[in-house]
């Protein structure tokens, strides 16, 4: 337990800090509801401990070999997060409502790979908590099995805070401003791309 405590204690921090994730779990548990949320939820558990596996065994050496792969996929991120702003922006109003909708689970899932926040925590989750000549596979299956473990009670948390402020916020011009600053804070997050 006291190999993991530092594993758990690191995750829980990164995970319950605003990022990309969280403010998108946010926007919809207020557009949305949780019930509606839960495939986004779940995309986000099944994608980050993937992408943790896969950069772990290996792909974070791809991207050291291949630099514009990596200048690529920060693109495609950047473009990405701007779509879901503007997704969350145009969410749970009025005259969208119909043909509003959450993430999918493939959405969610697929994000991970595109999330600035989530790389950072990877690339310094998998070489902060192996050790050379330690048993490097069963150290990675650990950080990604917490990673996993601790992906639901933090999405659903976040997702709980956006409910929160849909009951507090019941009229459409403060929805519509409650949406247009989480809209704003994941746009923001594109700056991260880049600094």
């Amino acid at each position: 337990m006291q190999d993991v405590l530092p594993i758990i204690l690191f995750t829980l921090a990164n995970s319950l800090t605003p990022g990309p994730n969280n403010i998108m779990l946010t926007a919809s548990g207020a557009a949305f509801g949780y019930r509606r949320t839960i495939p986004h939820i779940l995309g986000i558990a099944a994608g980050f401990p993937l992408m943790t596996l896969a950069v772990g065994l290996g792909l974070g050496r791809v991207f050291a070999l291949y630099p514009a792969l990596h200048e690529a996929l920060k693109w495609l991120g950047a473009a990405y997060l701007l779509y879901l702003a503007w997704r969350v922006a145009t969410a749970g109003r009025p005259e969208n409502a119909a043909s509003a909708k959450p993430l999918t689970f493939t959405e969610a899932a697929l994000f991970q790979w595109v999330n600035p926040k989530a790389w950072t925590m990877v690339l310094s989750a998998v070489p902060a908590f192996t050790t050379v000549g330690g048993n490097y596979d069963a150290e990675l299956l650990t950080i990604t099995a917490v990673f996993a473990a601790l992906c639901i009670p933090s999405a659903s948390l976040w997702c709980a805070f956006g409910m929160a402020i849909r009951r507090l916020v019941s009229d459409p011009a403060s929805l519509r401003a409650v949406n247009y600053a989480l809209a704003a804070a994941v746009a923001l997050s594109v700056v991260m791309l880049f600094i």
